[in-house]
């Protein structure tokens, strides 16, 4: 991975595009500043400007020089993602359509809690994977966020909360990539932005805070263990590999057995008693059944693991139906019997479209995906508001 990723870019509406500082790690920092014979000490200084007191402006960065200042005006830039629409749920769920450095459009969602408040943040415009239970994937793909645009999400909903709550001090304290796309196919730009997420130069949240969600994208999990101890979420949703490759065709490509060793090597290296969270999606009929159940406890034996049941959200063109609460029950019983910690996902944001499988944005598809659904990214956007 570069220091300094080509994609942390912004369009400027000039004939070249300035650099967004808010891409770049401390590491990438010191490097830019050092080629500008800038000292080591510098990149301190500008990374809290950026992330500590989140100015807009490099012009009021005043503990560093009037030269590096004109510099950076000229030559970068520190860019948010444009807000296109903000929607409040009655549950106190926010979600944030904005617009990417591409003209696609993506959602970003701040889901509070009584102990915590969680981001949950995207990493692609659309999704490359066609998973049939998830309303972004129907969308298709247009292509990858930056770093910046990674960020960019984190800094405005911080900046949002704190200027509608100034008396409950930073709200967000738990980021999970489990906002549109698949982190593991945006690896390079998904993994300097957690940098800068756990960084204390950046916004300092723990480990254990920042989850990434994957579908099971083997090769980039492996890879993953070298650049991070990030928390890990697996996306199962079926008990075997016949049901899996159904609802999710990735795990043609890399099946269970497969994405299983992955995860299991990945959580050996965290230690400190950290385990792997497996979402699992419940769907009426599909399943949701008692011996799916069984089936889950059988597969996940050698793993340690946490349980995340989510009964389905529905959207525009699913045929797929939320089981009913006793049946959700029934199965979080079974697995609690076979030893494991299972909870159930509560739905929020549900009235503005904003639970999770529903995240929609305006997607220029490069995989004719729409077409074969018949719907297109106008279409769930105007049914999500």
């Amino acid at each position: 991975m570069s220091e300094m990723s080509d994609n942390s870019t912004a369009n400027t509406g000039s004939s070249r595009e300035k650099i967004n500082l808010l891409g770049l790690s401390h590491a990438a920092m010191a490097t830019l500043l050092e080629r500008l014979g800038e000292k080591p000490y510098r990149a301190v200084q500008v990374m809290k400007w950026l992330h500590h007191r989140m100015v807009d402006d490099p012009a009021c960065m005043t503990d560093i020089s009037k030269k590096l200042r004109q510099h950076f005006s000229e030559n970068m830039c520190i860019a948010e993602p444009e807000v296109i629409e903000e929607k409040h749920s009655v549950d106190g769920t926010r979600a944030w359509l904005m617009r990417s450095t591409s003209g696609g459009a993506f959602e970003t969602v701040f889901i509070p809690e009584e102990n915590r408040g969680t981001l949950c943040v995207s990493s692609q415009v659309g999704c490359a994977l066609d998973c049939q239970f998830c309303a972004t994937g129907k969308q298709g793909f247009e292509g990858n966020l930056s770093a910046a645009e990674i960020i960019g999400q984190l800094r405005l909903a911080i900046r949002r909360l704190a200027e509608d709550f100034p008396e409950k001090g930073r709200q967000v304290t738990n980021v999970v990539f489990m906002g549109m796309g698949e982190p593991l196919l945006n690896f390079d730009e998904v993994t300097t932005a957690i940098n800068v997420m756990m960084d204390d130069l950046g916004y300092g949240i723990s480990k254990r805070k920042v989850t990434v969600s994957t579908a099971g994208m083997v090769p980039a999990i492996y890879r993953l263990a070298e650049c991070t101890d990030a928390s890990l979420a697996l996306s199962l949703h079926a008990p075997d590999d016949e049901l899996r490759s159904r609802l999710m065709p990735v795990n043609r490509k890399y099946p269970l057995s497969e994405v299983l060793k992955a995860v299991n090597d990945y959580a050996a290296t965290l230690g400190e008693k950290r385990t792997i969270t497996i979402e699992y999606t419940l769907i009426d009929g599909v399943n949701d059944q008692p011996s799916h159940a069984a089936g889950l406890a059988r597969l996940l034996a050698n793993t340690p693991c946490k349980i995340n049941l989510i009964p389905f959200n529905p959207f525009p063109g699913s045929e797929f139906r939320r089981p009913a609460n006793i049946a959700v029950r029934a199965f979080q019983d079974r697995l609690i019997r076979a030893g494991y910690s299972a909870t159930v996902r509560t739905t929020r944001g549900e009235d503005i479209s904003a639970s999770c499988g529903q995240l929609v944005g305006k997607v220029k598809d490069r995989t004719s995906r729409q077409k074969k659904y018949g719907l297109d990214g106008e279409q769930l956007i105007a049914v999500s508001r």
